[in-house]
């Protein structure tokens, strides 16, 4: 059976540079949407939309320095929520480009935000509201997250604390009456 692969599997991460300016939001992953995302109404799969988001995260985790050697040290960061909004459609074929913000972070959890927008147009296509735990993946739970990683992650929600704060964030799904 094949696995999922990301873009920036076997990749490494860049070290970080305490003197480097953080981008807010940070812009570190772009795409084409690939044919095999497309579905039977002729744009990009709801699923595919998910699988994008993950591959920004895992450019994030690498922005961050959690790459196959951190995992190989038995630790990991997992999704435990998605909070998906579909804007509009994506062709096969149309560039997309993705942002994320550190919302909050705690010992263990990472709240983050991704955008994606059209490579030509700039249009919001889809937005997701993650919450992420920091795991042990040897005991199977969730473990604090080393004193480097917190830092990092403290310098990103610094750097994006400026932004305005995305209005549909810790919004509960339902019908509005």
């Amino acid at each position: 059976m094949e696995r999922v692969v990301t873009p920036y599997e076997g990749s490494g991460h860049q070290p970080w540079d305490d003197a480097a300016e953080i981008p807010a939001p940070l812009r570190l992953h772009r795409t084409p949407v690939s044919p095999r995302w497309v579905d039977y109404n002729g744009h990009m799969s709801e699923s595919c939309y998910l699988l994008v988001f993950g591959d920004n995260s895992d450019a994030f985790f690498r922005y961050l320095g959690i790459d196959e050697q951190y995992r190989d040290g038995g630790r990991s960061l997992y999704t435990v929520e998605t909070h998906l909004h579909h804007r509009r459609e994506a062709a096969e074929g149309e560039p997309l480009e993705l942002s994320l913000r550190v919302l909050d972070h705690d010992a263990k959890r990472v709240h983050v935000f991704h955008e994606m927008h059209h490579g030509g147009s700039g249009a919001l296509l889809a937005t997701a509201e993650q919450l992420l735990v920091h795991v042990d993946t040897e005991q199977g739970r969730s473990a604090a997250m080393p004193d480097e990683i917190r830092r990092r992650l403290a310098a990103i929600q610094r750097a994006h604390a400026a932004l305005p704060a995305p209005g549909v964030v810790g919004r509960p799904m339902g019908i509005r009456r």
